[in-house]
């Protein structure tokens, strides 16, 4: 069996670096010179936006063991709108997924995705065609399924949630201080950087969750040399299933998991019928796949983010577990 997320001995890392991978140069031409003041009661300088950026990066964070229990690393792939920050831990203060990764001995490489965070942004609409999407709280408490979309309030005391939600309710506005604007259309920017880091890295164990389950999935299907296991965590995008490969490199094992209350959002539940298809194709072809409902295994009222759920160690757990079954990895 793996160890146990909830090991208590101390971490012993050689190394935590980070790293950035893709980006190339875009040049601009012909903008206008502003004027602009940057310092504290400074005069205005100008500020030439002409002449050459780089666009298209993913910062990486590498947390390294100095003797770790297993042959491949977990990178960690979070969703839409969100930034590696989502790992590190929940909103209500437990350790992350990052951390009990770390305790269950694997190197974890944490990403923000392209445009999101340490990433950094680029010009609009000069480079990215359009402007940034920002999500309310409204939006995310009824597409996060913490509870019915007119039972968000602004005051947090008047919130209704799920009957039995795992979600620490009470950090909901700590959790929405984490998102970050987003951009549509950035799926081929976004990949070609995962693209990159798998390569770079060799080989992987890939975590993604909802965006980032769904560039998990598809990333997977592009550079399977690359991918020792996947799991996606409530993706919210899969492959068509004519596209799971019948000859030439085969995929490898999948693990595809899933909260509660999807039955209230239909939404989600379209969601999960594509990638349930995708699933049944994959398995078809004669790839291991394990498909983790939690609420039909008796673990009941997780949210769109079982990671920071108020039972997340116990979902770290199915997780681990599930990866262990899947890989048969050598534990050292």
């Amino acid at each position: 069996m793996p160890p146990s997320p909830l090991s208590s001995a101390p971490l012993r890392l050689r190394r935590i670096h980070g790293f950035f991978v893709n980006g190339g140069l875009r040049s601009l031409h012909g903008l206008p010179v502003e004027q602009r003041r940057f310092a504290q009661n400074g005069p205005l300088r100008a500020v030439d936006p002409n002449g050459d950026y780089v666009t298209g990066q993913m910062y990486v964070q590498a947390y390294l063991q100095a003797e770790p229990s297993h042959d491949v690393p977990i990178v960690l792939w979070h969703g839409g709108g969100m930034t590696g920050a989502n790992w590190d831990a929940t909103p209500d203060g437990r350790p992350g997924w990052l951390e009990l990764l770390l305790h269950a001995g694997f190197d974890v490489y944490v990403c923000d995705a392209v445009e999101r965070g340490r990433s950094g942004w680029s010009r609009w609409p000069e480079i990215y065609e359009s402007a940034p999407l920002h999500r309310t709280l409204n939006e995310g408490w009824d597409m996060f399924r913490l509870g019915p979309a007119d039972g968000y309030h602004s005051t947090a005391a008047r919130r209704r949630a799920h009957a039995g939600q795992q979600f620490p309710q009470e950090a909901f506005d700590t959790f929405a201080a984490q998102w970050v604007p987003r951009w549509a259309g950035h799926e081929e920017i976004t990949l070609a950087a995962y693209g990159a880091l798998l390569q770079r890295l060799g080989r992987s164990i890939v975590v993604g969750h909802s965006q980032g389950g769904g560039f998990a999935l598809e990333a997977t299907r592009r550079w399977p040399q690359h991918v020792a296991a996947v799991a996606a965590i409530e993706p919210s995008g899969a492959p068509l299933p004519q596209q799971v490969p019948s000859v030439g490199q085969p995929l490898p094992p999948h693990l595809c998991m899933w909260g509660d209350f999807l039955s209230a959002h239909p939404i989600w539940v379209r969601y999960r019928e594509a990638v349930d298809a995708y699933c049944a194709a994959v398995r078809a072809s004669g790839v291991a796949v394990d498909l983790c409902d939690l609420p039909a295994e008796g673990v009941r009222g997780n949210s769109h983010f079982p990671m920071l759920d108020r039972n997340s160690d116990v979902v770290a757990d199915r997780l681990l577990r599930g990866l262990h079954s899947l890989r048969q990895e050598p534990v050292r």
